[in-house]
Protein backbone atom coordinates (compact mmCIF):
# COMPACT_ATOMS: atom_id res chain seq x y z
CA UNK A 1 0.00 0.00 0.00
CA UNK A 2 1.63 3.26 -1.22
CA UNK A 3 2.00 6.21 1.85
CA UNK A 4 -0.29 8.38 0.32
CA UNK A 5 -3.10 5.78 0.50
CA UNK A 6 -2.34 5.04 4.37
CA UNK A 7 -2.14 8.91 4.97
CA UNK A 8 -5.52 9.21 3.53
CA UNK A 9 -7.12 6.17 5.45
CA UNK A 10 -5.70 7.65 8.50
CA UNK A 11 -6.85 11.21 8.65
CA UNK A 12 -10.06 10.56 7.68
CA UNK A 13 -10.47 7.99 10.21
CA UNK A 14 -8.86 11.11 12.53
CA UNK A 15 -11.98 12.95 11.08
CA UNK A 16 -14.42 10.21 11.70
CA UNK A 17 -13.29 9.51 15.51
CA UNK A 18 -14.14 13.13 16.17
CA UNK A 19 -17.35 13.38 14.48
CA UNK A 20 -18.29 10.16 16.14
CA UNK A 21 -17.57 11.96 19.80
CA UNK A 22 -20.15 14.98 18.91
CA UNK A 23 -23.08 12.50 19.19
CA UNK A 24 -21.37 9.03 20.72
CA UNK A 25 -22.37 10.15 24.52
CA UNK A 26 -26.31 11.04 23.59
CA UNK A 27 -27.34 7.64 24.50
CA UNK A 28 -25.25 6.96 27.48
CA UNK A 29 -25.98 10.55 29.56
CA UNK A 30 -28.75 8.67 31.91
CA UNK A 31 -25.98 6.11 32.47
CA UNK A 32 -23.17 8.43 33.55
CA UNK A 33 -26.10 10.44 35.39
CA UNK A 34 -26.48 7.47 37.75
CA UNK A 35 -22.99 6.48 38.11
CA UNK A 36 -21.78 10.43 38.63
CA UNK A 37 -24.18 11.20 41.29
CA UNK A 38 -25.12 13.80 39.19
CA UNK A 39 -28.64 15.59 37.18
CA UNK A 40 -29.66 14.98 33.99
CA UNK A 41 -29.67 18.66 33.59
CA UNK A 42 -25.27 18.62 34.54
CA UNK A 43 -24.82 15.55 32.59
CA UNK A 44 -25.76 17.24 29.68
CA UNK A 45 -22.98 19.71 29.70
CA UNK A 46 -21.01 16.52 28.71
CA UNK A 47 -22.28 17.62 25.03
CA UNK A 48 -22.21 21.08 25.57
CA UNK A 49 -18.67 21.47 26.30
CA UNK A 50 -17.43 19.78 23.87
CA UNK A 51 -19.60 21.24 21.17
CA UNK A 52 -18.06 24.73 22.28
CA UNK A 53 -14.47 23.97 22.42
CA UNK A 54 -15.05 22.30 18.60
CA UNK A 55 -16.68 25.76 17.67
CA UNK A 56 -14.23 27.52 18.78
CA UNK A 57 -11.10 25.80 17.55
CA UNK A 58 -12.40 24.87 13.97
CA UNK A 59 -12.27 28.41 12.63
CA UNK A 60 -8.71 29.22 13.88
CA UNK A 61 -7.13 26.24 12.68
CA UNK A 62 -6.02 27.72 9.77
CA UNK A 63 -4.16 30.09 12.00
CA UNK A 64 -2.85 27.88 14.43
CA UNK A 65 -1.52 25.86 11.23
CA UNK A 66 0.69 28.71 10.20
CA UNK A 67 1.81 29.38 13.76
CA UNK A 68 2.48 26.08 14.98
CA UNK A 69 3.25 24.17 11.36
CA UNK A 70 0.82 21.84 9.96
CA UNK A 71 2.36 18.60 11.13
CA UNK A 72 3.48 19.77 15.01
CA UNK A 73 -0.16 21.29 15.35
CA UNK A 74 -1.94 18.02 14.33
CA UNK A 75 0.12 15.44 15.87
CA UNK A 76 -0.51 17.71 19.35
CA UNK A 77 -3.87 18.06 18.76
CA UNK A 78 -4.16 13.89 18.41
CA UNK A 79 -2.51 13.36 21.19
CA UNK A 80 -4.48 16.12 23.10
CA UNK A 81 -8.19 14.22 22.02
CA UNK A 82 -6.21 10.62 22.84
CA UNK A 83 -5.36 11.59 25.86
CA UNK A 84 -8.25 13.92 27.40
CA UNK A 85 -10.75 10.83 26.19
CA UNK A 86 -8.73 8.70 28.30
CA UNK A 87 -9.14 11.18 31.41
CA UNK A 88 -13.04 11.72 30.59
CA UNK A 89 -13.01 7.69 31.20
CA UNK A 90 -11.76 7.84 34.39
CA UNK A 91 -13.51 11.28 35.62
CA UNK A 92 -14.97 10.39 39.06
CA UNK A 93 -17.28 13.75 39.28
CA UNK A 94 -19.42 15.44 36.59
CA UNK A 95 -17.61 18.72 36.78
CA UNK A 96 -13.97 16.84 36.17
CA UNK A 97 -15.50 14.54 33.48
CA UNK A 98 -16.53 18.40 31.86
CA UNK A 99 -13.63 19.73 32.18
CA UNK A 100 -11.89 17.03 30.77
CA UNK A 101 -14.88 16.96 27.50
CA UNK A 102 -13.84 20.53 27.05
CA UNK A 103 -10.35 19.68 26.67
CA UNK A 104 -10.63 16.99 24.53
CA UNK A 105 -12.85 18.86 22.25
CA UNK A 106 -10.17 21.64 22.24
CA UNK A 107 -8.20 18.88 20.67
CA UNK A 108 -10.71 17.52 18.68
CA UNK A 109 -11.07 20.95 16.57
CA UNK A 110 -8.15 20.11 14.32
CA UNK A 111 -9.14 16.98 13.15
CA UNK A 112 -11.93 18.04 10.72
CA UNK A 113 -10.37 21.01 8.75
CA UNK A 114 -6.79 20.19 9.15
CA UNK A 115 -7.94 16.26 7.68
CA UNK A 116 -9.83 17.59 4.64
CA UNK A 117 -6.93 19.85 3.68
CA UNK A 118 -4.53 16.92 3.78
CA UNK A 119 -7.10 14.98 1.75
CA UNK A 120 -7.52 17.68 -0.89
CA UNK A 121 -3.35 17.98 -0.71
CA UNK A 122 -3.09 13.91 -1.79
CA UNK A 123 -5.34 14.59 -4.79
CA UNK A 124 -4.67 16.36 -7.85
CA UNK A 125 -6.95 19.25 -8.91
CA UNK A 126 -8.54 17.18 -11.21
CA UNK A 127 -9.52 14.53 -8.66
CA UNK A 128 -11.00 17.23 -5.89
CA UNK A 129 -14.52 15.67 -6.28
CA UNK A 130 -13.19 12.26 -5.16
CA UNK A 131 -11.41 13.94 -2.51
CA UNK A 132 -14.88 15.45 -1.23
CA UNK A 133 -16.61 12.23 -1.52
CA UNK A 134 -14.12 10.24 0.90
CA UNK A 135 -13.73 13.12 3.32
CA UNK A 136 -18.19 13.65 2.74
CA UNK A 137 -17.74 9.47 3.89
CA UNK A 138 -16.15 10.95 7.64
CA UNK A 139 -18.90 13.70 7.65
CA UNK A 140 -21.70 11.73 7.04
CA UNK A 141 -20.80 8.28 8.89
CA UNK A 142 -19.55 9.70 11.82
CA UNK A 143 -22.46 11.61 13.41
CA UNK A 144 -25.09 8.77 12.19
CA UNK A 145 -23.22 5.86 13.63
CA UNK A 146 -21.96 7.92 16.99
CA UNK A 147 -25.67 7.73 19.27
CA UNK A 148 -25.29 3.58 17.30
CA UNK A 149 -21.93 3.14 18.55
CA UNK A 150 -22.78 4.70 21.92
CA UNK A 151 -25.77 2.62 23.05
CA UNK A 152 -24.13 -0.38 21.94
CA UNK A 153 -21.36 -0.11 24.41
CA UNK A 154 -23.22 1.15 27.10
CA UNK A 155 -25.57 -1.33 26.52
CA UNK A 156 -23.42 -4.69 26.48
CA UNK A 157 -19.84 -2.49 28.43
CA UNK A 158 -20.01 0.94 30.22
CA UNK A 159 -19.62 3.99 29.11
CA UNK A 160 -16.16 4.61 30.12
CA UNK A 161 -15.23 2.87 26.79
CA UNK A 162 -17.18 5.39 24.80
CA UNK A 163 -13.98 7.51 25.47
CA UNK A 164 -11.30 4.27 26.18
CA UNK A 165 -12.48 3.39 22.37
CA UNK A 166 -10.82 6.60 20.72
CA UNK A 167 -7.47 5.42 22.54
CA UNK A 168 -5.59 2.89 20.31
CA UNK A 169 -6.93 4.64 17.36
CA UNK A 170 -5.75 7.67 18.73
CA UNK A 171 -2.23 6.53 18.98
CA UNK A 172 -2.18 4.70 15.56
CA UNK A 173 -3.00 7.90 14.15
CA UNK A 174 -0.50 9.86 15.44
CA UNK A 175 2.20 7.13 14.99
CA UNK A 176 1.18 7.16 11.31
CA UNK A 177 1.51 10.56 11.10
CA UNK A 178 4.53 11.70 12.48
CA UNK A 179 5.98 9.00 10.21
CA UNK A 180 4.04 10.68 6.75
CA UNK A 181 2.29 14.29 7.58
CA UNK A 182 4.58 16.30 6.02
CA UNK A 183 4.13 20.13 5.90
CA UNK A 184 1.94 21.42 3.04
CA UNK A 185 3.33 22.68 0.07
CA UNK A 186 2.75 26.25 -0.07
CA UNK A 187 4.33 27.40 3.42
CA UNK A 188 3.17 30.95 4.90
CA UNK A 189 4.33 32.90 7.11
CA UNK A 190 2.16 33.71 10.30
CA UNK A 191 1.46 37.60 11.26
CA UNK A 192 1.04 38.41 14.88
CA UNK A 193 -1.31 36.53 17.33
CA UNK A 194 -4.81 38.01 16.81
CA UNK A 195 -5.30 37.64 20.52
CA UNK A 196 -8.51 40.34 20.95
CA UNK A 197 -9.74 38.01 17.82
CA UNK A 198 -9.33 34.57 19.47
CA UNK A 199 -10.92 36.48 22.98
CA UNK A 200 -14.10 38.06 20.75
CA UNK A 201 -14.41 34.50 18.95
CA UNK A 202 -14.59 32.31 21.73
CA UNK A 203 -16.87 35.17 23.80
CA UNK A 204 -19.27 35.27 20.82
CA UNK A 205 -19.22 31.34 19.76
CA UNK A 206 -19.16 30.21 22.93
CA UNK A 207 -21.88 32.13 23.98
CA UNK A 208 -23.75 31.15 20.82
CA UNK A 209 -22.52 27.95 21.40
CA UNK A 210 -24.72 27.62 25.00
CA UNK A 211 -27.65 29.32 24.16
CA UNK A 212 -28.20 26.76 21.71
CA UNK A 213 -27.30 23.64 24.02
CA UNK A 214 -28.60 25.28 26.89
CA UNK A 215 -31.87 26.84 25.88
CA UNK A 216 -33.91 24.41 25.34
CA UNK A 217 -33.78 23.07 28.65
CA UNK A 218 -33.47 26.57 31.22
CA UNK A 219 -37.22 27.33 29.00
CA UNK A 220 -35.07 29.96 27.09
CA UNK A 221 -35.37 33.79 27.59
CA UNK A 222 -37.18 32.62 31.00
CA UNK A 223 -33.68 32.31 32.41
CA UNK A 224 -31.83 35.37 32.89
CA UNK A 225 -28.12 33.88 32.43
CA UNK A 226 -29.82 32.68 28.66
CA UNK A 227 -31.00 36.36 27.57
CA UNK A 228 -27.18 37.73 29.25
CA UNK A 229 -25.14 34.79 26.94
CA UNK A 230 -27.34 35.87 24.01
CA UNK A 231 -26.63 39.57 24.07
CA UNK A 232 -22.56 38.64 24.81
CA UNK A 233 -23.03 36.50 21.47
CA UNK A 234 -24.94 38.84 18.96
CA UNK A 235 -22.12 42.05 20.30
CA UNK A 236 -18.85 39.29 20.51
CA UNK A 237 -19.77 38.09 17.12
CA UNK A 238 -20.55 41.53 15.78
CA UNK A 239 -17.30 42.92 17.03
CA UNK A 240 -15.46 40.10 15.91
CA UNK A 241 -16.10 40.36 12.19
CA UNK A 242 -15.88 44.22 12.40
CA UNK A 243 -12.29 43.39 13.88
CA UNK A 244 -10.71 40.41 11.96
CA UNK A 245 -12.21 42.84 8.64
CA UNK A 246 -10.43 45.43 10.06
CA UNK A 247 -7.07 43.83 11.45
CA UNK A 248 -4.14 43.13 8.71
CA UNK A 249 -3.57 39.46 10.84
CA UNK A 250 -6.78 38.24 11.44
CA UNK A 251 -7.35 35.35 13.46
CA UNK A 252 -9.94 33.99 11.44
CA UNK A 253 -9.60 35.09 7.50
CA UNK A 254 -13.15 36.40 6.66
CA UNK A 255 -12.10 37.65 3.37
CA UNK A 256 -12.20 34.09 1.50
CA UNK A 257 -15.97 34.57 2.09
CA UNK A 258 -15.36 36.87 -0.93
CA UNK A 259 -15.49 33.83 -2.71
CA UNK A 260 -19.35 33.20 -4.23
CA UNK A 261 -19.00 29.84 -4.40
CA UNK A 262 -17.85 29.30 -0.59
CA UNK A 263 -20.43 32.10 0.90
CA UNK A 264 -23.41 30.16 -0.79
CA UNK A 265 -21.72 26.58 0.56
CA UNK A 266 -21.58 27.78 3.83
CA UNK A 267 -25.37 28.83 4.11
CA UNK A 268 -26.67 25.76 2.26
CA UNK A 269 -23.42 23.56 4.45
CA UNK A 270 -25.65 25.24 7.55
CA UNK A 271 -28.88 23.57 6.67
CA UNK A 272 -27.25 20.49 5.75
CA UNK A 273 -25.57 20.40 9.25
CA UNK A 274 -29.62 21.23 10.28
CA UNK A 275 -30.80 17.74 9.19
CA UNK A 276 -28.21 15.67 9.35
CA UNK A 277 -28.05 16.24 13.13
CA UNK A 278 -31.53 16.79 13.87
CA UNK A 279 -33.06 13.25 11.76
CA UNK A 280 -29.79 12.02 14.20
CA UNK A 281 -30.89 12.79 16.75
CA UNK A 282 -34.94 12.29 16.03
CA UNK A 283 -34.83 9.23 15.00
CA UNK A 284 -33.06 7.25 17.84
CA UNK A 285 -35.32 8.62 20.32
CA UNK A 286 -38.52 8.28 17.72
CA UNK A 287 -37.45 4.20 17.62
CA UNK A 288 -36.31 3.72 21.73
CA UNK A 289 -38.76 5.65 23.31
CA UNK A 290 -42.35 5.73 21.15
CA UNK A 291 -41.19 2.03 19.52
CA UNK A 292 -39.69 0.32 22.10
CA UNK A 293 -36.31 -0.81 20.47
CA UNK A 294 -33.17 -0.99 21.88
CA UNK A 295 -30.04 0.95 20.74
CA UNK A 296 -28.64 -2.47 18.44
CA UNK A 297 -31.98 -2.73 16.97
CA UNK A 298 -31.67 1.22 16.41
CA UNK A 299 -28.36 0.77 15.31
CA UNK A 300 -29.84 -1.48 12.41
CA UNK A 301 -32.42 1.12 11.21
CA UNK A 302 -29.26 3.32 10.22
CA UNK A 303 -27.22 0.89 9.12
CA UNK A 304 -28.49 0.21 5.49
CA UNK A 305 -28.91 3.91 4.37
CA UNK A 306 -25.21 4.81 6.15
CA UNK A 307 -23.92 2.16 3.62
CA UNK A 308 -25.98 3.00 0.81
CA UNK A 309 -24.99 6.68 1.22
CA UNK A 310 -20.91 5.82 0.89
CA UNK A 311 -21.64 4.53 -2.85
CA UNK A 312 -23.93 7.65 -3.33
CA UNK A 313 -21.02 9.64 -2.27
CA UNK A 314 -18.68 7.82 -4.78
CA UNK A 315 -21.52 8.63 -7.38
CA UNK A 316 -22.02 11.87 -6.55
CA UNK A 317 -18.60 12.33 -7.46
CA UNK A 318 -18.44 10.72 -10.64
CA UNK A 319 -21.23 12.95 -11.77
CA UNK A 320 -19.41 15.94 -10.98
CA UNK A 321 -16.39 14.55 -12.61
CA UNK A 322 -18.33 14.14 -15.30
CA UNK A 323 -19.74 17.59 -15.81
CA UNK A 324 -23.48 17.07 -13.94
CA UNK A 325 -24.06 20.83 -12.27
CA UNK A 326 -23.51 20.88 -8.54
CA UNK A 327 -26.56 22.98 -8.46
CA UNK A 328 -28.62 20.03 -10.37
CA UNK A 329 -27.40 17.49 -7.37
CA UNK A 330 -27.60 19.63 -4.59
CA UNK A 331 -31.15 20.34 -5.47
CA UNK A 332 -31.91 16.50 -6.12
CA UNK A 333 -30.17 15.45 -2.50
CA UNK A 334 -32.33 18.07 -0.67
CA UNK A 335 -35.74 17.31 -2.48
CA UNK A 336 -34.42 13.46 -1.27
CA UNK A 337 -34.31 14.69 2.54
CA UNK A 338 -37.78 16.24 1.90
CA UNK A 339 -39.20 12.89 0.66
CA UNK A 340 -37.52 11.45 4.12
CA UNK A 341 -39.22 14.02 6.22
CA UNK A 342 -42.58 13.72 4.63
CA UNK A 343 -42.46 10.06 4.54
CA UNK A 344 -41.45 10.19 8.88
CA UNK A 345 -43.82 12.55 9.30
CA UNK A 346 -46.67 9.58 8.73
CA UNK A 347 -45.85 7.21 10.89
CA UNK A 348 -47.72 5.70 13.58
CA UNK A 349 -47.19 4.00 16.80
CA UNK A 350 -47.51 0.71 14.90
CA UNK A 351 -44.32 1.40 12.39
CA UNK A 352 -42.02 -1.35 11.76
CA UNK A 353 -38.45 -1.58 11.48
CA UNK A 354 -38.57 -2.16 7.41
CA UNK A 355 -40.36 1.00 6.70
CA UNK A 356 -38.11 3.02 9.12
CA UNK A 357 -35.25 1.91 7.10
CA UNK A 358 -36.60 2.28 3.78
CA UNK A 359 -37.30 6.24 5.01
CA UNK A 360 -33.72 6.57 6.51
CA UNK A 361 -32.57 5.54 2.92
CA UNK A 362 -33.72 8.29 1.52
CA UNK A 363 -32.22 10.54 3.90
CA UNK A 364 -28.62 8.77 4.04
CA UNK A 365 -28.76 9.17 0.09
CA UNK A 366 -30.28 13.08 0.08
CA UNK A 367 -27.69 13.85 2.64
CA UNK A 368 -24.86 11.60 0.35
CA UNK A 369 -25.61 13.62 -2.60
CA UNK A 370 -25.58 17.05 -1.37
CA UNK A 371 -21.99 16.54 1.00
CA UNK A 372 -19.95 16.15 -2.51
CA UNK A 373 -21.24 18.93 -4.14
CA UNK A 374 -21.21 21.60 -1.04
CA UNK A 375 -17.57 20.15 -0.15
CA UNK A 376 -16.26 20.29 -3.74
CA UNK A 377 -18.62 23.78 -3.86
CA UNK A 378 -16.90 25.32 -0.82
CA UNK A 379 -13.00 24.98 -1.57
CA UNK A 380 -13.61 25.66 -5.57
CA UNK A 381 -12.39 29.18 -6.18
CA UNK A 382 -9.80 29.23 -3.61
CA UNK A 383 -6.01 29.42 -3.80
CA UNK A 384 -4.37 26.59 -2.73
CA UNK A 385 -3.31 28.44 0.70
CA UNK A 386 -6.86 29.38 1.29
CA UNK A 387 -8.18 25.57 1.47
CA UNK A 388 -7.48 25.48 4.88
CA UNK A 389 -9.83 28.10 5.99
CA UNK A 390 -12.43 28.09 3.49
CA UNK A 391 -12.71 24.51 4.90
CA UNK A 392 -12.40 25.88 8.60
CA UNK A 393 -15.57 28.17 8.31
CA UNK A 394 -17.33 25.77 6.20
CA UNK A 395 -16.80 23.21 9.06
CA UNK A 396 -18.19 25.64 11.19
CA UNK A 397 -21.31 26.27 9.55
CA UNK A 398 -22.04 22.44 9.66
CA UNK A 399 -21.56 22.05 13.88
CA UNK A 400 -23.55 25.53 14.22
CA UNK A 401 -26.25 24.25 11.75
CA UNK A 402 -26.61 20.82 14.00
CA UNK A 403 -26.65 23.24 16.82
CA UNK A 404 -29.24 24.97 15.90
CA UNK A 405 -31.28 22.05 14.46
CA UNK A 406 -30.77 20.74 17.61
CA UNK A 407 -32.15 23.37 19.55
CA UNK A 408 -34.99 24.30 17.14
CA UNK A 409 -36.60 20.63 17.58
CA UNK A 410 -35.82 20.46 20.86
CA UNK A 411 -38.61 23.24 21.30
CA UNK A 412 -40.42 22.33 18.62
CA UNK A 413 -41.11 18.92 19.83
CA UNK A 414 -41.79 20.24 23.22
CA UNK A 415 -44.49 23.23 22.18
CA UNK A 416 -46.06 20.47 19.75
CA UNK A 417 -46.58 18.01 22.07
CA UNK A 418 -47.99 20.38 24.95
CA UNK A 419 -50.56 21.80 21.78
CA UNK A 420 -51.27 18.41 20.95
CA UNK A 421 -51.87 16.72 24.45
CA UNK A 422 -54.25 20.09 24.80
CA UNK A 423 -55.92 19.06 21.83
CA UNK A 424 -56.61 15.52 22.56
CA UNK A 425 -57.51 16.21 26.39
CA UNK A 426 -60.10 18.14 25.32
CA UNK A 427 -62.09 15.60 23.53
CA UNK A 428 -62.28 13.27 26.05
CA UNK A 429 -65.42 14.45 28.17
CA UNK A 430 -68.75 12.49 29.10
CA UNK A 431 -70.16 14.08 26.29
CA UNK A 432 -67.97 12.41 23.92
CA UNK A 433 -69.32 8.85 23.77
CA UNK A 434 -66.02 7.44 22.08
CA UNK A 435 -64.40 8.34 25.08
CA UNK A 436 -67.36 7.15 27.39
CA UNK A 437 -67.16 4.37 25.96
CA UNK A 438 -63.55 3.96 25.88
CA UNK A 439 -63.50 4.24 29.73
CA UNK A 440 -66.19 2.29 30.49
CA UNK A 441 -64.50 -0.74 28.57
CA UNK A 442 -61.31 0.00 30.53
CA UNK A 443 -63.13 0.18 33.54
CA UNK A 444 -64.89 -3.31 32.77
CA UNK A 445 -61.76 -4.84 32.02
CA UNK A 446 -60.15 -3.94 35.18
CA UNK A 447 -63.31 -4.74 37.10
CA UNK A 448 -63.23 -8.23 35.43
CA UNK A 449 -59.36 -8.86 37.31
CA UNK A 450 -60.85 -8.07 40.73
CA UNK A 451 -60.18 -3.87 41.13
CA UNK A 452 -63.31 -2.03 42.51
CA UNK A 453 -65.72 0.45 40.58
CA UNK A 454 -63.75 3.25 41.80
CA UNK A 455 -60.12 1.55 41.59
CA UNK A 456 -60.78 0.55 38.70
CA UNK A 457 -62.15 3.85 36.47
CA UNK A 458 -58.79 5.64 38.15
CA UNK A 459 -56.99 2.82 36.43
CA UNK A 460 -58.97 3.07 33.25
CA UNK A 461 -57.82 6.98 33.39
CA UNK A 462 -54.62 6.23 34.26
CA UNK A 463 -54.51 3.96 30.53
CA UNK A 464 -56.26 6.84 28.60
CA UNK A 465 -53.39 9.14 30.48
CA UNK A 466 -50.76 7.48 28.86
CA UNK A 467 -52.28 6.58 25.50
CA UNK A 468 -53.09 10.31 25.19
CA UNK A 469 -49.31 11.03 26.65
CA UNK A 470 -47.78 8.41 22.94
CA UNK A 471 -49.91 9.87 20.80
CA UNK A 472 -48.96 13.51 21.22
CA UNK A 473 -45.67 12.42 21.68
CA UNK A 474 -46.36 10.55 18.15
CA UNK A 475 -47.69 13.50 16.81
CA UNK A 476 -45.24 15.90 18.08
CA UNK A 477 -42.15 13.85 16.50
CA UNK A 478 -44.29 14.08 13.33
CA UNK A 479 -44.23 17.30 12.79
CA UNK A 480 -40.53 18.30 13.53
CA UNK A 481 -39.44 15.77 10.96
CA UNK A 482 -42.32 17.49 8.92
CA UNK A 483 -40.89 21.34 9.93
CA UNK A 484 -37.00 19.67 9.33
CA UNK A 485 -38.29 18.82 6.10
CA UNK A 486 -39.58 22.29 5.65
CA UNK A 487 -36.28 24.18 6.18
CA UNK A 488 -34.69 22.21 3.92
CA UNK A 489 -37.77 22.56 1.36
CA UNK A 490 -37.85 26.81 1.98
CA UNK A 491 -33.69 26.81 1.16
CA UNK A 492 -33.98 25.79 -2.42
CA UNK A 493 -34.89 29.04 -4.09
CA UNK A 494 -31.40 29.70 -3.07
CA UNK A 495 -29.58 27.54 -5.49
CA UNK A 496 -31.99 29.16 -8.19
CA UNK A 497 -30.85 32.69 -7.44
CA UNK A 498 -27.19 31.17 -7.64
CA UNK A 499 -28.19 30.20 -10.81
CA UNK A 500 -29.70 33.33 -11.97
CA UNK A 501 -26.91 35.87 -10.51
CA UNK A 502 -24.72 36.08 -14.21
CA UNK A 503 -26.91 33.74 -16.33
CA UNK A 504 -25.35 30.34 -15.88
CA UNK A 505 -21.87 31.64 -15.24
CA UNK A 506 -21.97 30.35 -11.80
CA UNK A 507 -22.36 26.87 -12.56
CA UNK A 508 -19.33 27.11 -15.05
CA UNK A 509 -17.34 28.74 -12.36
CA UNK A 510 -17.56 25.91 -9.83
CA UNK A 511 -17.49 23.72 -12.37
CA UNK A 512 -13.72 25.02 -13.84
CA UNK A 513 -11.63 24.33 -10.80
CA UNK A 514 -12.30 20.13 -11.31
Amino acid sequence: MKKETILLVTVIAAAVMELIDTSIVNVALSHMSGNLGATLEDTSWVITAYAIANVIVIPITSFLVLKLGRRNYYIGSVIAFTFFSFMCGQASNIWTLVAFRFLQGIGGGALLSVSQAVVFELFPKEKRNVASALFGIGVFVGPTIGPTLGGYITEFYDWPWIFYINVPIGITVAVICYLLLKEPGIKQEAGKVDWLGIFLLAVGVGSLQTVLERGETDDWFEANYIIFLSVTAFLGLLLFIWWELRTSNPVVNLRVLRSKNLSLAAILTFISGVGLFSSVFLTPVFAQRLLGFTPTQTGLLLLPGALLAIGGLMISATLLQRGVSPIVMITIGMFLFVLFSWQMSHLSLDAGAEMITRSLIWRAVGLAVVTVPLTTLAVSGLELKDIPQGAALNNMMRQLGGSFGLAMVNTYLTNRNAVHRMDLVSNISWENPLAVKRISDYTAYFMQHGFGVLEAKQKALKVVDVVVTKQSNLMSYNDAYLMVGMVFLISLPLLLLARRKKAGVQVKVVLSDH
